[in-house]
């Protein structure tokens, strides 16, 4: 929103350090100083949070829809309104919808719609992350096998080149895909990131080494870390640059095995939500069970907000409040290269925050 405004809780985190009693102060949507608030005129308006906390808003990057209207099902503009509304509603201001394993023509219905959404003045939405089918059937969790498949040059091509713009991240296996389809995917400018793999610990660290970026849900549809065979996993963890998603809801991963994670991986380590939908519809017929939802029996996506995925860091990962506030918003803005706009309160950053109670849980997002 155009214009100066000045936010201020009891405590800010920076997403470095905690200051208690302080002021942003944002021109134009940008942030200009932080201030005590002791220092503000009190003719000054001043839009006041008590008993709250002002943390960097969140980033979701891997979420297939929300009130019943899974994206793919529904590749429209109106999927993603009420996508967005489920994400503010978690602290998360910025979001990439993600297709699961589909038919090319979804695919390309859901480039369609994001644009729409764009056209409508929609906010929040990056982009699209597409998640297969380029992926092995081995590890194929709850993707639809007959549609899994190796791509050619050609269709690649045909994709990259109509999601143009749209599309931010692709998951795929490295080990079904071509070095040649993998470099006209980077010459996109376009993320790639190893998922639903089996590749080996050397099959994965070449990936890297050839461009391949991230890991999609670590520990989930992978090769394991194994003592003789270290995966997929082990190779992520041993990297000094790659980083990786995780789904910290209690169901995908156990909590303790986030925590060795985040001990090796450290900032390299960020959060999704993996939030689905109940539908009756398309592919992927999911189905609440608990705090959980699962797709024919197996395991198929979260009911998680961003402002819970803190709370279960915290609670049962042991993870320091800062650090997994960073989690949510710092580390994500960094794999999709915004780090020096998103995920810090600082003066030149852009004034985008969550405010959010003492118990982390989400009360309102501004977005610029």
């Amino acid at each position: 929103m155009p214009g100066k405004r000045i936010y201020t809780a009891d405590r800010l985190f920076t997403g470095e350090s905690w200051l208690e009693n302080y002021a942003i102060v944002a021109e134009d949507g940008v942030i200009k100083e932080l201030l005590p608030v002791a220092s503000l005129s009190s003719s000054q308006h001043i839009e006041q949070f008590t008993n709250c906390i002002i943390a960097p808003a969140f980033i979701d990057l891997q979420i297939y829809g929300a009130y019943g209207k899974l994206f793919a099902v529904y590749p429209e503009a109106d999927s993603l309104f009420k996508l967005k509304d489920y994400c503010e509603k978690g602290g998360a201001a910025y979001c990439l919808p993600t297709v699961a394993t589909n038919t090319y023509d979804v695919f390309y219905k859901c480039i369609d719609a994001v644009k729409e959404y764009w056209n409508r003045g929609g906010e929040g939405v990056m982009g699209l992350h597409i998640e297969g089918p380029w992926i092995n059937p081995a590890k194929r969790g709850a993707h639809i096998e007959s549609l899994i498949h190796a791509p050619t040059l050609q269709e690649a091509k045909e994709l990259l080149e109509y999601g143009k713009g749209v599309i931010r991240i692709i998951t795929l296996a490295p080990e079904v895909c071509s070095k040649q389809v993998v470099d006209l995917i980077l010459s996109y400018g376009m993320i790639i990131s190893a998922g639903h793999s089996n590749a080996s610990y050397a099959e994965g660290k070449q990936s890297f080494i050839h461009g391949i970026t991230a890991v999609t849900h670590l520990y989930n549809a992978m090769s394991p870390l194994q003592h003789r065979a270290p995966g997929l996993v082990g190779a992520a963890m041993d990297d000094d640059t790659v980083m990786a998603s995780i789904i910290p809801d209690g169901h995908h991963v156990d909590y303790a095995a986030i925590r060795i994670a985040k001990q090796v991986m450290k900032e390299r380590l960020f959060v999704i939500t993996d939030a689905v939908t109940d539908t009756t519809e398309g592919y992927y017929k999911h189905e609440q069970a608990g705090d959980k939802y699962e797709a024919a029996g197996i395991l198929s996506g979260s009911a998680l907000t961003m402002s819970k995925a803190v709370k279960n860091l915290i609670r049962h990962s042991h993870i320091s409040p800062g650090e997994a506030l960073r989690m949510c918003s710092l580390y994500p803005a960094k794999l999709i290269g915004l780090d020096m706009q998103l995920g810090m309160i600082l003066p030149g950053y852009r004034a985008t925050i969550t405010v959010l109670d003492n118990e982390m849980e989400a009360i309102s997002v501004f977005r610029k």
